[in-house]
């Protein structure tokens, strides 16, 4: 009862930042603050009702860890996907064609703060967490990748490839980045930052949504979808789950190194 009342909330916090920010697409002051306060209020929702249903602190949420997490995240979201539009265009997949939008970019940050944290809190703070105390480590990794993956089927330009591509590279990656800490600090700060240069500073499609010249490139796609993720994006490219399998296997030998695999969450594997 507590995973699934925990989910219904949660789904209903992110559909419900997804209309929000969706009714000031064209004024991106107004759609940075509102995507910050958003997350704020999520979080915030998160941890009472963690200590509601828990009777305990939500200690993934810590204060302490928040900042460290946050940039240690951001900056490995960043080089990852930069890595994954550099091997692209080494193969002409990805070209330049002009400047793009600051006010755009913003924008885009502002939404992506709101769907990284909430999207997080979901599948990682409530999901995995809850799962695993049912499954163990792996199966619940498995398990909350596979909706990870499966949510991405509803985004307008979604294919079954680009789905089960997002389950693999993001769904593991970010499950083991929380794995490995026990935080969300970390995959939230991932999340945010790879987003935000797929489409605020790359101008590419994220997950099927084309979010126009948002940009601060402007830039189009060509090539065999192995390569360029076709109309989902740069994420359903092979590329990308290349790219993303390295950090995720790192992350889980940290998580094995570290006694942070459970069989079940309290009993060490």
């Amino acid at each position: 009862m507590r995973l699934v009342l925990l989910l219904v909330v949660f789904t209903g916090v992110s559909a419900l930042a997804s209309v929000i920010l969706g009714a000031v697409a064209d004024a991106p002051f107004w759609r940075l603050v509102l995507g910050v306060v958003t997350a704020a209020l999520a979080l915030w929702l998160y941890a009472g009702a963690v200590r509601f249903t828990e009777r305990r602190s939500a200690i993934e949420l810590r204060m302490v860890d928040a900042r460290a997490g946050l940039i240690r995240g951001a900056a490995t979201g960043l080089v990852l996907f930069a890595v994954v539009i550099a091997v692209i265009a080494l193969f002409g997949g990805y070209r330049i064609t002009g400047w793009g939008s600051v006010g755009g970019a913003v924008a885009v940050l502002g939404l992506m703060c709101a769907v990284a944290v909430t999207e997080e809190l979901l599948f990682r703070g409530v999901l995995l967490r809850i799962v695993e105390e049912l499954t163990g480590t792996w199966a619940a990794l498995a398990i909350s990748a596979v909706f990870f993956g499966g949510l991405h089927l509803l985004n307008p330009g979604a294919t079954a490839w680009g789905a089960l591509a997002i389950a693999v590279e993001a769904g593991l990656m970010l499950g083991a980045a929380y794995v490995a800490t026990r935080s969300l600090w970390l995959p939230i700060g991932l999340h945010l930052a790879w987003n935000t240069a797929e489409a605020g500073i790359f101008g590419t499609t994220v997950s099927g949504t084309d979010h126009g010249s948002l940009g601060l490139l402007q830039a189009t796609m060509s090539g065999p979808t192995a390569l360029t993720g076709g109309d989902f994006g740069p994420e359903a490219s092979v590329v990308a789950i290349i790219v993303c399998a390295l950090p995720t296997v790192l992350f889980l030998r940290t998580a094995r190194r570290r006694g942070r695999c459970y069989r079940r969450r309290d009993n060490r594997a």
